[in-house]
């Protein structure tokens, strides 16, 4: 049934004239009033799209409650896909015209605390949900998005799988456990490299659980995601600036505060910028066995990543190649495609400046070359 807007609006007006939030019985009286004749089932379609409105992420709450949601793609009206970790499926879901994608956009940059209007046509966020998951909220408005308003939304699930767990979904193939267990005993600083929701985290986290519980685990990210099942884990997390600006904690700087809160292991939980630079000094100061993450397409892009990242700190290829030739040796890759999320390429780190070889590919198996004994 097709719910009047401008009932809706008028009700909403009425709601926001009171000094405290109306009871159920109220919003009905109110909507009853507002509407002059109108039918129980109207009442009813009235009231949802009321709490559709402002509660949750309105009509988008249904797609984040199907099993395997991992993203939300709004790309302006009428036009909403997800991802289930098989590739985007088109879903029909009534947003309603361009206006209510945009008033929606804004309510949720505004839960998050963020500010999203013409002067400022972009926001990202988070919302912390009643069931304790964090969803990642993304919004832009036209003009600087052609199609409309565009909004993702990315459920941020807590890694808490083992590598055995993997092996079980297919995301890692039985003979490399051995291999990933052999990482973690010699203390091999790796990374794990992939596109945005390829699996990096949740590898990450299988690796993590793995570690001797009598090592310290101190594990830096930008959004609370990795929650290895291991008894002796400490989770910092960054904090973005207030509406007034101020109030930022950075990921570089909550890297500096762990070297002080006596780590066996540290780890960053996504290697975006200048924090790069304190890992590297981490990791070069006795902190065998870090490990990250970071956005590469594959193993070869690994140096020319990492310098530019570096660059973000104030250190040039030079002296980057050197830390980096130091501190890291492996690059496991993670790709996400029709089948599902798996572990795809296995690299080693060597010279200076550094070059990146791969060592295993799960189309080809191990090469013939020189590697480690650990890594047999």
């Amino acid at each position: 049934m097709k719910v009047d807007d401008r009932l809706v609006e008028r009700v909403q007006r009425v709601v926001a004239g009171f000094g405290t939030a109306p009871t159920a019985a109220e919003i009905a009286r109110i909507v009853r009033e507002e509407a002059g004749v109108i039918s129980d089932e109207q009442l009813v379609e009235v009231l949802r799209r009321l709490r559709s409105d402002s509660v949750g992420v309105g009509p988008l709450e249904p797609l984040l409650s199907l099993p395997g949601v991992t993203d939300v793609l709004v790309s302006g009206a009428g036009n909403v896909w997800i991802d289930r970790g098989s590739g985007l499926e088109r879903m029909t879901v009534d947003l309603g015209p361009e206006v209510a994608v945009r008033r929606l956009a804004t309510r949720l940059a505004l839960s998050c605390g963020r500010r999203l209007d013409d002067a400022q046509p972009f926001a990202d966020g988070r919302l912390f949900r009643d069931d304790g998951s964090v969803v990642r909220v993304h919004a832009i408005l036209a003009p600087l998005s052609d199609s409309g308003t565009c909004i993702s939304l990315r459920v941020l699930r807590q890694a808490r799988l083992t590598l055995e767990d993997l092996v079980a979904r297919g995301a890692v193939p039985p003979e490399i456990t051995g291999v990933l267990h052999r990482v973690i005993e010699h203390r091999v600083a790796f990374l794990i490299v992939g596109g945005t929701g390829s699996g990096k985290t949740t590898l990450l986290s299988a690796m993590l659980a793995a570690i001797p519980h009598d090592q310290r685990i101190i594990c830096i990210e930008d959004t609370a995601e990795l929650q290895p099942p291991h008894p002796n884990v400490v989770s910092l997390v960054s904090r973005a600036a207030n509406v007034e600006g101020a109030g930022e904690v950075s990921m570089a700087e909550l890297l500096r505060q762990s070297l002080r809160m006596r780590p066996d292991r540290i780890v960053v939980g996504e290697i975006r910028g200048a924090e790069v630079v304190d890992l590297l000094a981490a990791l070069n100061t006795g902190h065998e066995g870090g490990a990250g993450t970071v956005h590469a397409n594959s193993i070869a892009e690994v140096p020319a990543r990492m310098e530019a990242l570096a660059a973000r700190g104030g250190i040039d290829a030079r002296a980057l190649h050197t830390q980096l030739a130091a501190a890291l040796e492996l690059v496991l890759v993670m790709r996400h495609g029709g089948s599902g999320r798996h572990l795809a390429q296995i690299g080693l780190l060597h010279g200076n400046p550094v070059e990146a070889r791969v060592v295993w590919d799960h189309r080809t198996g191990f090469c013939e070359e020189e590697v480690p004994p650990w890594l047999w």
